[in-house]
């Protein structure tokens, strides 16, 4: 029987050749949950009355959401987070740490070939590093913490192909608003969707890691590529490093649907509020006044995406009307930012720039915006009351996007800044 590849990590950790819409129990090789999901986690676990977790180097916490805490019920969570962690012998990554996605991937946790859960929704970002990882309930997660198991079915795969080369001006997060605009919000309610083709080879892996994070905007249950010199190079540099298996699809495979898009063609693009499946081409909101823009989270807050930004910021400034916020992902972004002179930059232009983190993303602090406010963000999510005000407009863009529209002070092209 020929396999996809999610077919064949989940036959592999189930021990059993499987395929779609069978159930497996399957080992699992990492999990994780953030400081909106662990208390939850840990109250769980407890439950369990097991007195250890399935493997303590396997597991770990992340402060993220609300990093620093806004408020003394917050910090109680994150002190039962870091007691939990102490009395299990796991890891914590504290407030300085930055986005679990990033730190996770920078740490090594994510390999090819992995089947990794975390109580997080856009868990799928690792599927860039050819592992299928997949958001999970905290519960689901607090079983697998004390067993290392967890049931899975085994879902059904489409294959999306990126044609063409990408003109200038337009970026990953205009490839992956585009897609999720033509299939729909609910397009690949419960699929792994792999992506192939030669637009797709171009791409380095921060531009890979905005696809898989937001193949759930679409309902997809994960996204998976293989993997190539790129990946194997990204693999090198970080900690943790070992020897890969990577995961191939049979040809033969079988496939739901198969769906070729030619980039080439394609222009850059924002999501209306309140979805990111209501995207239209930039050209059709020119001129829409935006007060606050956001650059960063765990879609575009890698370095790739601030460098777009200061590329896009050469010899102009922050409209003065503007609220300019930039978050890096995590603590080893902000510090090579740091020492290319990214981060001066930002301040010298008029921007805000604040520790790695999920921040205004979630809308629990730093950043929420007043009634009828509109804002411009890379951020994954433009559902009402998503930056913490229902009554405020959010719109999804490129960084080089965001970025001119944050110096012009509305929605902007951003090919004729760079």
């Amino acid at each position: 029987m020929a396999q996809t590849i999610a077919e064949k990590i989940l036959s592999k950790h189930a021990n059993r050749k499987v395929k779609a819409g069978d159930t497996a129990l399957c080992k699992i090789d990492f999990c994780f949950g953030q400081d909106g999901t662990s208390g939850l986690i840990i109250d769980a676990f407890k439950k369990l009355r097991v007195s250890k977790v399935f493997n303590k180097s396997r597991f770990c916490m992340v402060i993220d959401h609300n990093s620093p805490s806004p408020n003394a019920k917050v910090s109680a969570i994150h002190d039962k987070m870091r007691k939990f962690a102490k009395s299990m012998d796991v890891e914590v990554f504290d407030v300085n740490c930055g986005i679990c996605h990033q730190i996770n991937m920078e740490n090594g946790f994510a390999k090819p070939g992995n089947l990794i859960i975390g109580a997080d929704s856009h868990t799928c970002t690792y599927g860039a590093l050819n592992a299928l990882s997949t958001g999970v309930g905290s519960t689901d997660l607090a079983l697998s913490l004390a067993s290392g198991k967890n049931w899975f079915r085994v879902p059904e795969s489409v294959k999306i192909v990126l044609k063409g080369k990408l003109p200038k001006g337009v970026f990953s997060k205009d490839v992956i608003l585009h897609i999720i605009t033509d299939l729909g919000v609910d397009g690949c309610t419960y699929k792994s969707v792999e992506f192939y083709g030669e637009a797709l080879n171009r791409m380095n892996m921060d531009g890979r890691f905005t696809i898989t994070n937001m193949v759930v905007e679409m309902g997809a249950k994960c996204a998976l590529m293989e993997v190539d010199s790129k990946v194997r190079i990204w693999l090198k540099h970080i900690k943790r490093s070992e020897r890969i298996k990577p995961v191939k699809a049979d040809k033969n495979a079988n496939y739901l649907w198969t769906k070729q898009y030619n980039v080439s063609k394609f222009t850059p693009m924002v999501s209306r509020p309140h979805s990111p499946g209501k995207a239209v081409s930039v050209l059709k909101l020119k001129g829409v006044k935006i007060n606050q823009a956001v650059l960063g989270t765990c879609t575009n807050g890698r370095l790739e995406d601030l460098e777009i930004a200061v590329k896009v910021l050469k010899n102009k400034k922050i409209n003065k009307d503007v609220k300019f916020i930039v978050a890096p992902a995590s603590k080893d972004v902000f510090t090579q930012a740091l020492k290319r002179g990214i981060i001066a930059d930002f301040v010298k232009k008029g921007a805000v720039v604040l520790n790695p983190g999920c921040g205004p993303c979630v809308g629990t602090h730093q950043g929420v915006p007043a009634d009828g406010e509109v804002v411009i963000s890379t951020a994954n999510r433009n559902f009402k009351g998503r930056m913490g005000n229902p009554k405020a407009f959010i719109y999804l863009a490129s960084p080089a996007t965001v970025t001119a529209s944050a110096v012009e002070g509305k929605i902007t092209d951003p090919r004729k800044h760079l």
